[in-house]
Formats: C-alpha cells, sequence, structure tokens
C-alpha cells in the first residue's frame, strides 16, 4: 500500500519527523532547518523528552517523537521480566507525554496506545520494541489519512485563484492541502508570518510551500493586517495544539490577535483539527510559559538591551467568536457546536 506521506515536502516524510530505528531516535532539528539538515540522536527515550522541551521538533513532531520514543523505551526494557517491562513503559509513557505541559492531553492519547499495543504484544509473546515501532508508524498513517480528509474539507473554501494566510506551523496540514489545492486547480499564494522567537513559519512552513512549487512570502508577526487589506488575503488558517469542546482554539502566540484582524478585515479564520474531550472548556488548559530570554534574541543574536524583561507564553487563545469554522476530518463545525462532532463518533486523536 503506497505510503499517505507520498509527495509531500522532505521535512513531512516519516523518516525526516522522528524514526525509530536501531535503538535510537532520529528527530530532524526543527531549529536549524532549513539552513542546516541535522538530526538529533536520541539513545534513551528521556533524551526523546529533552528534544521535545527543547523544541528540537514541533508542531506535530512531538507526537510522532513519543510514540517513536516508547518504540525506544520498549528496547531499554527488553530484557526485564513481562511485569517490569510494562511498569517501564508506563513510566516512560508519563515522562513523553508531560514534556511540554500544554499538549499534555493528546500526548497521552499518543503513549496511551503505544501500552495498548505493548500490553497485547506481551501477552502473546511478542517483542514489545516490534510492536511499538509498528504502532507507531500506523499512528502516522492514520493521522496523515485524517489529515487528508480534513484537508479536502479547507480547499474547498479556497477560491479558484487567491490568497491564503497561514500561521506557525501547521504540518502536515500545509503538505495535504497544497497537495490537493494542485489536484483541485487552485491557484494560491501563501503569506506566512514569521512566526518568532523559532521563526517556524518563515522556516518550515514557507520551506514546504516553497518545495512544493507553491509562490510564498514571508511576513514578519507585526504585518498580518496590513497585508490582509493591502494583497486581499481571502483566507485565514492555522492548526491548534488544542481545541476545547467549548470552541476555544489554543494555538502558537499570536494566532489570536491574527484572527481580530481576520475578523475586522472580513477574512474568514478556519482552524484544523478535532475537540478534545479532555479540554471540556479552558478550566483545563494551561498555557506553557518559556524561557523569556528567547523574546530578546533573534536565531542566537541578542536584540534587546541587558537588563531588559522578556516575555514568552508559547501559545494564545482564540474565542469561538473569531472562529469561521472547526476543519475536522467529518466536515467543517461551528465552533459552538464541537460536541455534536464528538457525538457523532468524531475521534480525538491529533490532526496536523
Amino acid at each position: 500500500m503506497e505510503r499517505a506521506d507520498k509527495g509531500l515536502a522532505f521535512m513531512l516524510q516519516y523518516e525526516n519527523v522522528a524514526w525509530y530505528e536501531d535503538g535510537a531516535v532520529k528527530i530532524l532539528d526543527r531549529r536549524v532547518y532549513p539552513a542546516a539538515v541535522r538530526y538529533e540522536i536520541c539513545r534513551d527515550h528521556r533524551e526523546v523528552v529533552k528534544a521535545i522541551a527543547d523544541m528540537v521538533t514541533q508542531s506535530a513532531g512531538p507526537y510522532s517523537a513519543a510514540a517513536m520514543g516508547m518504540a525506544l523505551a520498549a528496547h531499554e526494557c527488553r530484557d526485564l521480566s513481562t511485569e517490569a517491562q510494562l511498569r517501564y513503559l508506563e513510566d516512560a509513557a508519563v515522562t513523553l507525554s508531560t514534556a511540554r505541559p500544554t499538549t499534555r492531553a493528546r500526548m497521552e492519547q499518543v503513549t496511551g496506545a503505544s501500552l495498548e499495543a505493548a500490553k497485547k504484544a506481551l501477552a502473546a509473546g511478542g517483542s514489545c520494541e516490534e510492536a511499538l515501532f509498528a504502532a507507531a508508524v500506523d499512528a502516522n498513517e492514520r493521522r496523515y489519512r485524517k489529515v487528508e480528509a480534513l484537508a479536502y474539507h479547507l480547499v474547498e473554501r479556497f477560491p479558484a485563484k487567491g490568497a491564503v494566510m497561514t500561521q506557525c506551523f501547521a504540518e502536515t496540514v500545509v503538505g495535504m492541502m497544497l497537495r490537493i489545492a494542485r489536484e483541485k486547480g487552485k491557484e494560491i499564494r501563501l503569506f506566512c508570518p514569521e512566526t518568532r522567537p523559532y521563526f517556524q513559519g518563515a522556516r518550515l512552513t514557507a520551506t514546504v510551500c516553497r518545495d512544493m512549487g507553491y509562490d510564498v512570502t514571508v511576513i514578519t508577526d507585526n504585518m498580518p493586517a496590513f497585508v490582509m487589506k493591502q494583497e486581499g488575503i481571502d483566507l485565514f488558517t492555522s492548526a491548534a495544539d488544542a481545541i476545547t469542546v467549548d470552541g476555544h482554539v489554543i494555538n502558537k502566540i499570536g494566532t489570536y490577535q491574527i484572527a481580530i484582524a481576520a475578523k475586522y478585515h472580513g477574512v474568514p479564520y478556519y482552524v484544523t483539527g478535532s475537540p478534545e474531550p479532555g479540554h471540556p472548556d479552558l478550566s483545563t488548559v494551561k498555557i506553557e510559559q518559556r524561557d523569556p530570554e528567547f523574546v530578546l534574541q533573534a536565531m542566537g543574536v541578542r536584540t534587546a538591551a541587558e537588563g531588559v524583561k522578556g516575555y514568552y507564553p508559547a501559545f494564545d487563545i482564540t474565542p469561538p467568536g473569531l472562529v469561521s469554522g472547526v476543519v475536522t476530518d467529518r466536515g467543517i463545525y461551528s465552533p459552538y457546536e464541537l460536541q455534536r462532532y464528538l457525538d457523532e463518533g468524531g475521534s480525538a486523536e491529533m490532526a496536523v
């Protein structure tokens, strides 16, 4: 069967996101890509945790890394008794799923699926390591196919010829929406805010757009409102690190302000993803506060004077009133009717 990543950009290929092989997890270092193609080699699942926390991989990358990290943990405990292996893997699941607090609920889905695969393998007397690697690859396939279905619904809202603004790095959604837009004969230009302080929009989204042959322009984070008006943006889209069942979107810091600008200019904002039962409302959401020093520099070059303070919430919260629709694998839902998506059998599994 043809893999779901066929025809997507280099950094969306499974092996270039996170890959387990021969007792190590290889993760493309997105902090330096595309200026350099460098891989972080993790030989212990705790090194995978550190790579996730240190932003070696971002967007949906941590979910692939966590699943591959569970395969690595299985390798580490392969010589223990069945009971000891399961305990070791349960501990590894907790460590991996808590690498970054805001995405904990989704990470628990990943590591929970790995634990179920491990239990089945142990009960059958098989290799946990092989079973967890197979489960990680299967998770990639399911997620990419889900995103492909989602992307068809998103592309339906694209004009035949027009301009789309993105935010941060929507991972597989970007690749799939561009592949499908080409299939549908839609000619679009992309405008990508740079997304400081890691510049994911400039380095990752824009590179994927370029690699897939699209007209793409990088703008700074303080340009979206002007560009919407000046360039005639037709649609704004982003993925989400979490979507509450009551319709709040938690995504890379900056999403909220672009959504405000979009509302003012009459530009529809479509977020891609699915609601999480673990986040019925904002009471369960914890916004991660990262090292403020990162906002005082740009790619390692200090831009502020010594003694100046920084502030770095990694995510912001966009209220449902600014969201035109939540694009899922089952169609587009109002942010006010996301419970219906779950009631109708929709999966809360991540889709980025």
